[in-house]
């Protein structure tokens, strides 16, 4: 099973959207709210290059990590394989 976080914000559609997504999939997650953790923001950054939200970061069984840069479905499918 993946270890998914998600830094995102209150008010954000597009974080509200993925976590509902994943949510609906029965996928569970970590979540970062950066409004309320904003000594978090540096790490989101760090982990998708951008102060962008939702940034998500999973981590694969095997160990290999892939950062996504707001609501991509098409690869958050390609990555957890759904």
């Amino acid at each position: 099973m993946p270890k998914i976080t998600i830094y995102s914000t209150t008010t954000c559609p597009y974080c509200k959207m993925l976590k509902s997504y994943l949510s609906e999939k029965n996928i569970s997650f970590e979540e970062v709210l950066l409004d309320e953790r904003p000594d978090q923001m540096q790490v989101s950054v760090d982990t998708c290059g951008s102060m962008g939200v939702p940034c998500t970061h999973i981590t694969k069984g095997d160990g290999t990590t892939v950062n996504i840069l707001g609501f991509d479905k098409e690869k958050i499918d390609a990555t957890l394989g759904l």
